[in-house]
């Protein structure tokens, strides 16, 4: 990754269409099921970001053949059983989808496996995976005793658990299900609110006994998963970064083309409507994941409370949606959001730091942050924690700022967003 800085001006104007990047969570997950499946499993929109790469790596290095052109992803599943004992350590680079996920897989292989990533990914809680699946019989072990990676995995006989997750985690929930693919039994897994349910669409398309109730998703052992096309929606949270942008910029229309607006994913659509955002969602179709295509315009925003429940369906937006209330009139108070503490990086610390560098009226609490909007941004200089999602949030900042907006190692936003620059440079010129 070259350490480049990034320099931003206020945007004079913000209009056109576009299209957002694959779903970063469906394109993992679509790799992974594929490697799983018996058969060819095509994948188009895929998101050729860092993470999902990351993805492709440790599944080839695990024997799976898959061939990735700009066009298409092939891969040619082995089965349930199909996997084989890597040669080298497994990487995952700077994705914690990737490392909490093939972990519930990696449980059950019948040979050891040793996962690590990068420096962000060393420091990310893993003993919310370590748990359930040592409970499922797992023998899976943080390397340095510090419940991160690196982790060791001896794969084993599991059997199946009804867990009670202390959050509301798509990653969590997903490793006990998958490694439930293998159990002896029937494997639940019981929310305190409702993550993003990616897993259970898929899974249930390749055709394995996944029942959702409530807060409540179970898998039933040993399918047959058969390989499937899969068209990867785009994904709302890089949408994110410019239906903000949409919304702050005076005059701004945008339309927003093939977003996936999954129940479990669209809480920024609800609160920037809360906020009096003017978003209409057009050609809404459902082909297992609902798609639409969002037309926005610039709105007069005013603050809003966001607690509770639609938490989950917004995490990773929440740094963005910071921008929007620095923009709005009034207070928005954001509450309920601690794992924001524990993503790429401490997301409400670094919100609270440059938010307020940059002139905003911002406090930090433990479980999110107050924010008194309607006060006038300049530029400043923004070091993101190799966090992607902060560096593309202050770009957004940048665009109603003063002065120039400078934001190191702005790179980093490849691991979701290739060309996320490119395209704001387009829209705004």
């Amino acid at each position: 990754m070259s350490h480049s800085t990034i320099s931003l001006n206020k945007a004079a104007r913000l209009r056109g269409e576009m299209t957002v990047p694959g779903d970063k969570s469906i394109s993992h997950r679509a790799v992974m099921f594929g490697s799983l499946a018996e058969g060819t499993t095509e994948i188009t929109n895929f998101l050729q970001g860092a993470d999902c790469l990351s993805t492709i790596d440790c599944f080839r290095k695990m024997g799976i053949e898959i061939e990735n052109t700009p066009e298409r992803i092939l891969i040619r599943g082995r089965g349930l059983h199909g996997l084989s004992a890597p040669s080298s350590i497994l990487d995952t680079g700077n994705s914690g989808t990737t490392t909490r996920l093939i972990s519930g897989i990696l449980a059950a292989q019948p040979f050891e496996t040793t996962l690590t990533g990068d420096a962000s990914i060393q420091k990310r809680p893993m003993r919310r995976i370590i748990e359930p699946l040592s409970m499922m019989g797992a023998d899976i072990a943080s390397v340095n005793g510090n419940d991160c990676a690196p982790l060791h995995i001896a794969g084993g006989k599991l059997h199946g658990i009804h867990y009670h997750s202390k959050i509301a985690s798509a990653q969590v929930k997903s490793a006990i299900l998958l490694a439930g693919l293998y159990a002896d039994g029937t494997t639940g897994v019981t929310e305190p609110a409702l993550s993003r349910n990616h897993t259970e669409i898929m899974l249930r398309c390749f055709g394995a006994d996944v029942t959702s109730e409530g807060l409540t998703a179970s898998v039933r052992p040993n399918p047959t998963l058969r390989g499937q096309k899969i068209v990867v929606p785009g994904d709302i949270s890089s949408a994110a970064f410019f239906i903000a942008a949409a919304l702050i910029v005076p005059g701004a229309e945008l339309l927003i083309r093939d977003v996936g607006i999954n129940p479990t994913r669209d809480g920024i659509l609800r609160v920037a409507k809360a906020m009096g955002g003017d978003i209409t969602c057009l050609h809404v179709r459902n082909d297992g994941e609902p798609t639409a295509d969002l037309l926005v315009r610039h709105s007069a925003l005013h603050g809003v409370t966001i607690e509770g429940g639609i938490i989950p369906t917004l995490i990773d937006e929440l740094p963005v949606i910071n921008i929007m209330a620095a923009c709005a009139e009034g207070t928005t108070v954001i509450r309920n959001a601690e794992d924001l503490r524990a993503k790429e990086s401490n997301r409400i610390d670094v919100m609270a730091e440059y938010l307020r560098a940059m002139g905003c009226d911002i406090t930090p609490t433990p479980d999110g942050m107050i924010i008194a909007g309607g006060r006038p941004l300049h530029g400043t200089l923004i070091d993101p924690h190799m966090d992607h999602r902060i560096a593309m949030t202050f770009a957004i900042a940048a665009l109603v700022a003063e002065g120039r907006t400078e934001i190191a190692d702005g790179e980093i936003v490849n691991v979701s967003y290739p060309h996320f620059y490119e395209e704001l440079a387009r829209l705004t010129r």
